[in-house]
């Protein structure tokens, strides 16, 4: 009992101090060890104060890299033209986006219907991690037409940008023609790329980006972290 009342005062003291706007959303929160030393308890009973705090989502834990105050979900529009750095910084908030593999590859069946390709025919796949205010909010996955666009794994290379790599190969604009979106869970290497628990909630988009022509020149699929990113339609054209 005893440290059953031990952990619940540390966590409402801890809360209060989130709530008097000593530690503000994004902070990171004393260690483990520091915060074991100040109330003069075991680790154990910091930890159980913590996964408190997290059930309540008043703060999130990053595998590594310790807790952090919880931040306020971002909001983020599914418009005609969706682009994830200008959304962002919309908001208020700082992009980053680190890509994990860019290869040409034949495409599977899903990715061949979604693009207007046979069977097998070759693709461009970059994938990656979407970031913000350095935190992982979403996992992508970008498949592009390689015969029409021979050069865009030098341009992604070149500039970390998708849209400007697209618009130094010919396709100065590009829209959203569809997009569906499923509930998923967090699993494996997923999980550990957005540094989630197993098991979290995460949302699955899938969408088609088209010229000017109407052809498509993306096929894109999306995991993002459920409770940072708040999808929102938006008619902007």
């Amino acid at each position: 009992m005893a440290r059953q009342i031990l952990w619940r005062s540390i966590a409402e003291t801890l809360s209060g101090e989130i709530a008097a706007g000593q530690y503000r959303p994004g902070d990171r929160l004393p260690t483990e060890a520091d915060l074991a030393a100040r109330f003069g308890v075991n680790r154990h009973t910091v930890r159980q104060a913590l996964a408190d705090l997290v059930g309540k989502g008043l703060v999130r834990t990053r595998r590594g890299a310790g807790a952090f105050v919880a931040s306020k979900p971002t909001d983020y529009p599914l418009s005609l033209r969706t682009r994830f750095h200008q959304n962002v910084l919309a908001s208020g908030r700082s992009p980053a986006r680190r890509f994990t593999r860019l290869e040409t590859r034949a495409a599977d069946l899903r990715e061949a219907e979604a693009l207007g390709l046979i069977p097998g025919a070759q693709v461009h796949v970059a994938e990656g991690v979407s970031l913000i205010d350095g935190q992982p909010v979403a996992v992508f996955r970008s498949v592009f037409p390689a015969e029409r666009l021979p050069g865009l794994c030098a341009e992604i290379t070149a500039c970390q940008s998708v849209t400007m790599a697209l618009s130094a190969c010919g396709v100065a604009d590009y829209t959203r023609h569809s997009t569906r979106i499923t509930a998923r869970i967090a699993e494996g290497t997923l999980a550990l790329a957005l540094q989630l628990r197993e098991g979290a909630a995460i949302l699955r988009s899938d969408a088609v980006n088209v010229d000017a022509a109407g052809q498509p020149v993306e096929f894109g699929r999306t995991w993002f972290a459920g409770d940072r990113i708040t999808l929102t339609l938006s008619p902007e054209s």
